[in-house]
């Protein structure tokens, strides 16, 4: 159906400016690559678009059917080029498979004895432009498959495979998953990658050595009028460790990030490369943003074993402390240097698994579910207080828009 589609459709937002449409991105997408559409069922308004070449990336989805907006960010100029690139091929999509950790000596970023700044950062080809393969599609769920053979900076090789099933989420699912039920009317989509490390080695995987972890980012469209928000568990650094880690690109400017008791709010606008992350210690297993523009609020929720406190450290550098690293992040886009291009622009919403330390044979899996919900301010005020502990009012004077 979608193969035939030829129209270009769009939406008009609240600020004046086009955003794609669904039935837009994925006619663009199947004139590059194949695109497997799901649903929850036949009738269902909520759609999702999954590219297995493309890492098995879920693309974009929708609360609205086929005409309606479009929530994944979603590189048309590097799909369309055919273009395999250096350092990254940043296709977009909401949902994308990453290894962690991305900086340090046991980075699976850098080579082995290469300074770590930008000249020398490379994503690993398996999770940046190698095809994924399905094993299985239905309806509403696809299965894909990788095995990947790694090398980190401190010359540890990790042979594994990374299954990936994606799901649609069905009427009960967020009573079962968040805890509340949107109310008649609200439109919403939502589905759930569950991605499963299998150490296919004879050897053990050892702290010693370097250990991986499974990383999902989501790659979102930016608006001047969006906030990432990330709840967070309060009590003294002596015990928890601080509150936010700032620091990846640079100390983010105080109009950026904003902490307030609970929850701290980080721009959205894919204006100024910056990174956040929070601490298992601190992370409550979920975060999201609102979009002010199409009132659009979008929940991501993870599963963070209770009393994991291993996670890689990620930032560019010979780390004191390998294994202080993050369970949930935020990134907004921006040029790397004055004068440079983006790599979008985008804002990302991510979340990481424990360090992985798995004996031969065994697996892990990183479970990550991402909700959009689209009504009136009221309704989505509610869903905001429940998830993230701070209402729309709070989220849209929080920062300067």
């Amino acid at each position: 159906m979608y193969r035939r589609i030829a129209l270009a459709l769009a939406v008009v937002t609240a600020a004046g400016c086009t955003s794609s449409t669904f039935i837009d991105d994925v006619a663009f997408l199947n004139r590059h690559t194949d695109v497997v559409i799901l649903t929850p069922d036949r009738t269902s308004n909520a759609r999702i678009a999954v590219c297995p070449k493309l890492q098995g990336r879920v693309m974009t989805s929708t609360a609205a059917s086929s005409g309606g907006l479009s929530f994944g960010w979603i590189n048309r100029d590097l799909i369309a080029s055919a273009e395999t690139r250096k350092h990254i091929n940043a296709y977009g999509g909401e949902d994308r498979f990453w290894l962690g950790p991305e900086g340090g000596q046991f980075s699976i970023f850098f080579a082995k004895g290469t300074p770590q700044d930008l000249a020398s950062w490379q994503t690993p080809a398996p999770i940046d432009s190698e095809p994924f393969d399905v094993a299985r599609s239905e309806v509403d769920n696809v299965l894909l498959r990788k095995k990947m053979r790694l090398v980190n900076a401190s010359g540890t090789v990790f042979e594994l495979e990374v299954q990936r099933e994606i799901r649609m989420l069905h009427d009960k699912d967020p009573g079962r998953i968040l805890g509340i039920q949107p109310d008649e009317g609200m439109r919403w989509v939502g589905y759930q990658s569950r991605n499963k490390i299998t150490n296919t080695s004879d050897r053990e995987w050892k702290r010693e050595t370097g250990l991986l972890s499974a990383w999902i980012l989501g790659m979102f469209n930016p608006s001047p009028r969006t906030t990432v928000v990330i709840p967070f568990k309060q009590g003294p650094d002596e015990k928890l460790g601080p509150i936010v880690n700032d620091a990846y690109f640079g100390k983010v400017p105080g109009d950026r990030l904003k902490i307030e008791p609970g929850v701290l709010f980080f721009k959205g606008d894919g204006q100024k490369r910056s990174k956040i992350g929070v601490s298992p210690r601190r992370s409550l297993g979920v975060l999201g943003s609102y979009d002010a523009d199409n009132q659009v609020l979008t929940i991501i929720h993870f599963n963070q074993p209770k009393g994991a406190v291993d996670y890689v450290n990620s930032m560019w550098e010979i780390q004191k402390e390998p294994f202080a690293g993050d369970a949930a992040n935020s990134y907004n886009d921006g040029p790397a240097s004055p004068g440079a291009a983006p790599l979008g622009p985008f804002y990302e919403l991510e979340s990481s698994s424990p360090a992985l330390p798995l004996k031969a044979g065994l697996s892990f899996t990183h479970t990550h579910t991402t909700f959009h919900f689209q009504g009136s301010v009221d309704e989505l005020d509610k869903i905001a207080h429940r998830l993230l502990g701070t209402g729309i009012a709070q989220i849209t004077s929080a920062l300067p828009q």
